[in-house]
């Protein structure tokens, strides 16, 4: 899938390149084209320093967290959670530690570094899979919840609006959390729904219905501020739910008497491998957008969206912020490539870049997951992964359309 979408970049690129040439008389696209590649390659480099230092300090501060025993902690306050919502798990079984520990970390928008916990998690539930060719409701509920990816700490898109000259990296704080909230919700219900899972049991509703609370105060409290009081709001929660964070993993590392500096260190090390192997990705997804939008193709094709959404009345402020949307569920990278693309273009807090900054924090990449995940452990047969996992998508896109309406206006 993604060889195809990355090929089909250069190829419309091209046509449209020779469409302006020939029929439009413009002979100055192509040196716009390539002007937009080299441009985009060396944008690559200059957010991969960035990410270096980003990923290497929050893998980190992440194993503090683990060796002071706080992902374990974590994993036995969600047990009983996870005894309902995975039945044929067993209790205390290392597939559950490792689930906990994959939520922290998209929780806390390591999203790279999720991926490699999430394997091991995924190869522990296909040890109690009976059926190893199909997927089991433990691994498709696994899957789902990932591809929804509730992010309460988008730590990667701060750093993306700080590279790009982001006065209030954290302005997009709470919009991300409401949306993101959405398509987890929207995932588990799903799921539920086609697993036939126990959702009125006292435990779950007990969780479900906290979330409810928490999120339902929240959007009662900001109705009743400015737009301007509401950016202020998300600000100040951001900056100080990160730095709580942080102070709490030393915190709890000095109280165990967990060597923090070298246990940082350590964690450090492996952030600086995963940030390596990302750049070869960034530079390949950030040239072809390059290259699609020097050529004019991508404007053409939004200037249909936005034609039709007048058309029907609509505020059309959101298009220019639907190519995030929709490569989001194909590729994290192309993604994050149109997201920094969008920030380039139409300014780093513009509504078009607001937008996509919420709509990447809402969801994760669904078939890139269901490949990686699946593929990883020889799974052929998805059953409704993929539905409910798209109907997670629409979720996250559609609240992240509204949320953003209402706080940047």
């Amino acid at each position: 899938m993604l060889n195809t979408l990355w090929l089909a970049f250069f190829i419309v690129a091209s046509v449209s390149g020779l469409y302006q040439w020939i029929a439009l008389d413009d002979p100055e696209v192509f040196s716009r084209i390539v002007l937009g590649l080299f441009d985009m390659a060396e944008l690559s480099v200059q957010i991969m320093i960035l990410l270096f230092g980003t990923l290497t300090l929050w893998l980190g501060f992440l194993r503090i967290a683990e060796a002071a025993g706080l992902i374990e902690a974590l994993g036995r306050l969600l047990a009983p959670l996870f005894r309902r919502l995975m039945p044929e798990v067993p209790p205390g079984h290392p597939a559950l530690g490792l689930i906990t520990l994959n939520f922290a970390a998209n929780g806390l928008g390591l999203d790279n570094a999720a991926t490699p916990i999430g394997l091991r998690a995924m190869r522990e539930l296909q040890s109690l899979n009976p059926d190893p060719k199909s997927a089991t409701n433990a691994q498709i509920l696994f899957l789902v919840m990932n591809a929804s990816s509730l992010t309460l700490l988008p730590v990667s898109i701060f750093m993306y609006r700080i590279q790009q000259g982001a006065p209030d990296p954290t302005l997009v704080f709470l919009p991300i959390l409401l949306a993101t909230s959405a398509s987890s919700l929207a995932g588990l219900l799903a799921v539920a729904f086609m697993q036939r899972l126990r959702l009125h049991d006292p435990v779950v509703l007990a969780w479900l219905g906290a979330l409810v609370v928490v999120l339902g105060g929240f959007m009662a409290l900001l109705a009743t501020l400015s737009g301007a009081a509401i950016g202020a709001m998300s600000s100040l929660m951001g900056n100080l739910t990160l730095f709580s964070i942080i102070m709490a993993f030393l915190l709890a590392g000095a109280r165990k008497k967990v060597p923090v500096y070298e246990c940082f260190v350590e964690g450090a090390k492996e952030g600086f491998d995963i940030s390596r192997n990302l750049l070869p990705y960034l530079v390949a997804m950030l040239c072809a957008i390059g290259v699609l939008r020097a050529s004019g193709a991508l404007d053409v094709a939004l200037d249909g969206v936005r034609w039709l959404v007048h058309a029907a009345g609509l505020d059309a402020r959101f298009v220019d912020a639907l190519p995030t949307a929709l490569v989001k569920p194909f590729s994290g990278s192309a993604a994050r490539a149109m997201l920094i693309e969008t920030m380039q273009h139409f300014g780093v807090d513009s509504f078009p870049a607001l937008l996509a900054a919420t709509v990447q924090g809402s969801t994760e990449t669904t078939f890139y997951v269901l490949a990686v995940y699946f593929g990883a452990v020889g799974i052929q047969r998805a059953r409704h992964a993929v539905g409910c996992a798209l109907i997670a998508d629409l979720a996250g896109v559609l609240a992240s359309i509204g949320v953003c309406y209402w706080f940047f206006g």
